[in-house]
């Protein structure tokens, strides 16, 4: 097994000590599993402790067009399971002294009294989904654009509610209160994390411990899922043609191993250079699996699903320890039909959090002008991009008004023949 940047990216088991930290941003996989194929430095390194993906069963089958370029499509029932189920915390920092004046004492704090509240607990809330200290409680569902905290300015009671801002609904995982040590028992910051759940949807990336990743292309219902002879379904259906140009031999060693290990329930050994030319691996995990009445190889008869005929060819199953990774199609899908402009360009303004625009650039240009397309190109670099009315003199041709803006009304109401001139 080797594999390097997948690693690094998983969307694993970062820590045990969730309730005592408050990492801005981290990744957390609901239900991992411990490999059945490892090496011996998991073994040294206690990586069971902090495991990091799911033993799928795999087949390498081309079943449908949806696991071209390498997508996978994975069992929807799998799916229900709990395969590859994950959390995102988050942590939302609300610093009251950014709201002091310089040099002025702090008048703001935490609460959350309405008009004609007594401050008791029988008072009148400004924001109804807030406790009376302004803060949301623990395990109360956030909507996007509902209150997070409310800060009451003390010398004139005005309320400011800072707002979840995010798209994703969100939990409530932990709320603390900090204060510095020159404040004394002033509570200057308040510190939420906040749990959104994230199950895997097409788009989501994945990748097994040799560097074979690629995306959820779809959920596919158990009933139509190719099934062996026993009746097994797999949980991923990966392309053949994944496999002869990167040469990844140690994956289809260790779906071998995988599946061995796993019908003689025992872990197996997969460290680098144990085997030899007389004492091969391909025979060692081959012999495991005929004595399990299998295949030597690690092929199957399997049937379709849909049909319910047999298969021509026999087809590679075996046990692969896959990894969902972080990357995730709802943190990278950008969409846009009218948004902000920059206001010197009058195109749209760049960033997917703003809601900007995508870049057509040169290449993409030139291949439009290949294809002969010219109205795509004028739609594209025009009536979608900068197009903007001006009053331009009729003497010198100057623009009438630096700002570019549309004039009032229309020139047909005040005469058809009338132009502006500069003075």
């Amino acid at each position: 097994m080797y594999q390097c940047q997948m690693g690094k990216q998983t969307m694993a088991t970062p820590y045990h000590a969730h309730p005592h930290r408050t990492d801005t941003k981290t990744y957390r996989l609901q239900t991992p599993q411990s490999p059945i194929v490892r090496n011996e430095n998991y073994d040294k390194f206690a990586l069971d402790e902090y495991a990091m993906g799911t033993n799928a069963v795999v087949a390498v089958i081309s079943y449908t067009g949806y696991d071209m370029e390498d997508a996978m499509i994975v069992n929807k029932s799998s799916y229900e399971r709990g395969f590859g189920h994950a959390s995102v915390y988050t942590v939302t920092t609300i610093d009251l002294n950014e709201m002091r004046r310089k040099g002025e004492p702090l008048c703001h704090s935490f609460g959350n009294r309405g008009e004609g509240a007594d401050g008791g607990d029988g008072g009148l809330l400004f924001e109804p989904s807030l406790g009376s200290d302004g803060l949301p409680e623990v395990g109360q569902r956030i909507k996007p654009g509902d209150a997070l905290c409310a800060i009451i300015d003390e010398s004139t009671g005005r309320h400011t509610v800072k707002r979840h801002k995010s798209s994703e609904t969100a939990i409530v995982e932990e709320v603390r209160l900090l204060a510095g040590e020159s404040s004394g028992a002033l509570c200057e910051k308040a510190s939420i994390k906040l749990r959104i759940n994230r199950n895997p949807v097409p788009g989501d990336k994945f990748s097994s411990r040799h560097g074979q990743k690629g995306v959820l292309s779809r959920l596919w219902p158990a009933e139509d899922m190719p099934f062996t002879d026993s009746g097994l379904t797999p949980d991923i259906l990966f392309n053949p043609h994944g496999f002869p140009s990167r040469m990844t031999i140690g994956m289809l060693l260790e779906s071998m191993a995988g599946k061995g290990g796993a019908l003689h329930a025992m872990p197996q050994d997969g460290t680098p250079f144990r085997f030899s030319e007389e004492h091969r691996a391909v025979d060692y995990f081959g012999e495991q699996l005929l004595a399990a009445g299998y295949d030597y190889h690690g092929t199957e008869s399997m049937y379709s699903g849909i049909y319910g005929t047999e298969m021509q060819v026999n087809i590679f199953v075996g046990v692969v320890y896959y990894q969902r990774l972080r990357h995730m199609v709802s943190d990278k899908d950008q969409v846009r039909a009218k948004g902000p402009i920059n206001q010197l360009t009058h195109q749209p303004i760049h960033g997917r959090k703003v809601h900007g625009g995508i870049r057509l650039g040169e290449m993409e240009r030139d291949a439009l002008l290949a294809h002969g397309a010219a109205y795509i190109v004028q739609e594209r670099l025009l009536h979608c991009s900068d197009e903007s009315k001006a009053l331009v003199c009729a003497k010198c041709g100057s623009l009438l008004a630096p700002t570019m803006l549309p004039p009032r009304g229309t020139m047909a109401g005040a005469g058809q023949n009338r132009q502006g001139t500069c003075r």
